[in-house]
């Protein structure tokens, strides 16, 4: 760097070029350690069908997930002339739960307990197990108050609707670990 630059100048060029080390030491550091960005999951299928509960939320849901992610997704059983399917989702158990958990003195409701249950297995058309019965159950707190009751409805709806989108991720990641059928 010349001499004739005014300092201030310097400095700012100083601190541009560790800024710009910085930068490349944390981007080599991250390549080196194996971190990579998530993936599309990939599946051993391409096939599924989707057994017993189809209409509930969270089946719906799943439904619409797997049809994004590529796989072709049956509601019935095979009919003449259709392909078989490689794989059959049994939907055990779909179900939204509301439980009270804290009262006031006066038995007013305090705080509110919500659950959203799934329960599934997966297995091939004819009958070989892939993934055993599982049941994932999620729980979320909620304060609830008689003035504010539609607004905690509303709040109360979002936090299914999470709870839902958690169960269709985790049943995909649960899906795309079958490596073989």
């Amino acid at each position: 760097m010349s001499r004739d630059l005014p300092a201030d100048v310097r400095r700012r060029a100083v601190w541009a070029a560790l800024a710009g080390a910085g930068v490349l030491l944390a981007v080599g550091g991250l390549s080196g350690c194996g971190f990579a960005l998530r993936q599309a999951p990939s599946f051993a299928f391409t096939s599924l069908r989707i057994a017993h509960l189809v209409g509930t939320p969270v089946s719906r849901a799943l439904q619409r997930e797997l049809a994004t992610a590529g796989i072709q997704v049956v509601n019935t059983v095979a009919v003449a002339g259709q392909p078989p399917v490689q794989a059959v989702l049994e939907v055990l158990t779909d179900q939204r739960e509301r439980a009270i958990v804290g009262q006031t003195t006066s038995g007013q409701v305090r705080e509110l307990q919500l659950r959203t249950r799934f329960r599934f297995r997966l297995s091939t058309p004819s009958g070989k197990y892939l993934i055993d019965e599982t049941e994932m159950l999620l729980e979320r707190d909620i304060s609830f108050t008689e003035t504010g009751a539609l607004a905690k409805a509303a709040e109360e709806q979002l936090m299914f609707s999470d709870m839902q989108n958690d169960i269709v991720q985790q049943v995909m990641r649960r899906l795309a670990a079958v490596k073989s059928l």
